[in-house]
């Protein structure tokens, strides 16, 4: 049945007239909307559907109130404010732009100004950016009435909490429960002072250094060392009878965490340390060259290259670019050792099908090498009769350019360390030290080994990167004494005579021959170990020149050290045995990734 045409009126002459702030929105007006729209708001909201119709009939009954209306349709935030007790700024707004415009265009009159009352605004809101988005399920506040929540109180009397407040109470009360680790404070307090002397922001705009490759200095203390037990770097390879370790040789570059393995059935193993697993990555099979000394297996000061040595007249040499290995059996490229008249005739003879025929008899070995540090331009290898022949690896003929005797070579040549690219120090069997001018041939320098005899002189390792710049000269004797020099034993001068350096101190932590003597990269650290005597190894604080006093312990399962070396960063020490076992041990005194013994 149609509506009656006065009611149509009606309704229009009701809408058109102007209605309050609020009464006017097409979603919440009911009068607007028609029977399907009411029906599917029931369906979706649960309301009761009330039809058109009949909904007309009681508001014709029942007349608007528009101040109800309008309370129902204004926002939370325009019907109440938070009274903190601060005081509201006064300001004045002009009347509403609908009443300005109603009045006469041509008329002249001023708009009147009224005082209203803004909420204060919150100073802890301000003070943060506004939230990207607020989750209407948060609580506006929290009730600390129940028991596990009054242990947040600050006051007997807080009853409940705001949002922000109740999570930064929860906070701190974590915070009092689990405490701060030591380590993470004392790093924060580290990091802090080292942004405090001016390593930030404007030190790495200036460098053009990596930022990963960036690293503190770290300064050993004497006394303790933090070190643990990790996977042996040749596991696998143990179970098919290797044979006792003769070398261990870590890959020049920091860059590269690769370790070389040496050991007595004539393989050398390359493995890629990472602490876990230390897979294999290559194996290579030299059957004529025994592998008898450190210096039987060296990486090139480049990193391309391994220089494989033994106790023959021949060597070879594998490129790691191309994995390809190389037998070089005439000697240094068609020079041996005995076209060079240093090699008395008695030494000569050899039983046939004796290996010390072979070797005596056909040419000189070349257990004893040493690159020059930088580029490697020479190889500097120990011969007989106390000569040290110099070969020219640079042009890659590697041809014999010159030799140097050192003294009468009744204990011959036992070690070999360049101080410098020009400077090669040799240590005599008969623990004599000599200093040579490489570009000169000639011996600048020669002094004893304080409390040396002939037949003691067994190791020598130098440093000349010390963490003061001074650098140390170890000597080790048959006797398990350890003498380190400073610096001024390496120093030269052409003119003056220098005297005989004294050493700084003589470390008797061992009583059996020193086999192994390795200094870390900076100095810091010193190895030094004895192959005749089971667990004979110490690690030597060499600022304080005291050995570590917790390790190695009785526990330590180190065997008879044959060989030690660091890696390029001190990250790792590895450490070989006669039972063919890498130990790996893993610490943390030189850098973040730790100290690690294989």
């Amino acid at each position: 049945m149609a509506r009656h045409a006065r009611k149509k009126q009606k309704v229009s002459q009701e809408t058109s007239k102007s209605q309050p702030l609020g009464t006017t929105d097409p979603l919440t007006d009911d009068a607007l909307k028609d029977d399907e729209e009411r029906r599917l708001e029931s369906m979706l909201f649960g309301t009761k559907f009330v039809p058109r119709d009949k909904d007309t009939v009681e508001d014709d009954k029942n007349p608007p109130q528009y101040a109800g209306n309008v309370l129902n349709n204004l926002l939370d935030s325009d019907l109440f404010f938070v009274d903190d007790g601060a005081v509201a700024p006064d300001f004045e707004q002009n009347e509403d732009q609908a009443d300005v415009e109603a009045r006469d265009s041509d008329a002249e009159s001023s708009s009147s100004s009224t005082s209203r009352i803004q909420p204060p605004s919150n100073p802890l809101l301000n003070s943060r950016k506004p939230p990207a988005w607020i989750d209407p399920s948060d609580p506006p506040s929290v009730s600390l009435a129940t028991s596990r929540l009054r242990k947040l109180r600050d006051a007997p009397t807080e009853e409940t909490l705001s949002g922000r407040e109740y999570e930064a109470r929860l906070r701190r009360q974590y915070e009092r429960i689990n405490p701060e680790p030591a380590w993470a404070a004392k790093a924060r307090i580290e990091k802090r002072e080292e942004i405090g002397d001016g390593a930030g922001v404007a030190d790495l705009l200036t460098s053009t250094s990596g930022i990963l490759g960036r690293r503190s200095k770290v300064h050993l203390k004497a006394g303790l060392v933090e070190l643990e037990r990790l996977r042996d770097a040749n596991l696998d390879a143990q179970a098919s009878g290797s044979g006792p370790v003769r070398v261990v040789a870590f890959h020049p570059s920091e860059r590269v965490p690769v370790l070389c393995v040496g050991s007595t059935d004539r393989r050398v193993r390359l493995f890629n340390i990472d602490g876990h697993t230390n897979p294999l990555l290559q194996t290579l099979h030299v059957p004529s060259l025994p592998l008898t000394s450190q210096s039987s297996v060296a990486f090139h000061p480049l990193g391309s290259s391994l220089l494989l040595t033994g106790p023959r007249p021949f060597f070879y040499t594998h490129d790691l670019q191309t994995g390809t290995t190389t037998r070089h059996a005439r000697g240094l490229w068609g020079t041996t050792f005995n076209t060079i008249n240093d090699v008395p005739a008695s030494r000569k003879r050899g039983r046939k099908g004796d290996d010390r025929g072979s070797r005596n008899g056909s040419g000189e070995g070349m257990e004893v090498t040493a690159f020059s540090p930088g580029m490697g331009e020479i190889l500097a290898v120990a011969g007989r009769g106390g000569y040290v022949h110099l070969v020219d690896w640079k042009s890659g003929a590697g041809q014999v350019v010159g030799s140097l005797k050192c003294g009468g070579g009744g204990g011959g040549v036992r070690s070999l360390w360049w101080s410098s690219a020009q400077q090669l120090a040799v240590l005599s069997g008969d623990a004599e030290v000599y200093l040579w001018d490489v570009g000169e041939r000639r011996c600048v320098r020669r002094w004893k080994d304080e409390g040396g005899f002939r037949g003691a002189g067994r190791v020598m390792v130098g440093s000349s990167g010390a963490a003061d710049g001074s650098g140390f000269l170890a000597v080790g004797s048959n006797t398990g004494f350890v003498n380190v020099y400073g610096a001024d034993s390496f120093a030269s001068s052409p003119s003056a005579n220098l005297p005989t350096p004294k050493p700084l101190k003589s470390i008797a932590n061992l009583t059996t021959t020193i086999s192994s003597i390795q200094f870390n990269h900076d100095a810091q650290l010193m190895a030094v170990a004895s192959q005749e005597k089971k667990d004979a190894m110490r690690l030597i604080h060499t600022p304080s020149l005291t050995s570590f006093a917790n390790w190695p312990t009785s526990g330590t399962p180190l065997g008879h050290v044959t060989a030690v070396d660091f890696s390029a960063q001190s990250e790792y020490l590895a450490i070989g045995n006669t039972r063919g076992r890498s130990v790996v041990v893993i610490g943390t005194p030189m850098t973040d990734a730790g100290l690690t013994g294989g």
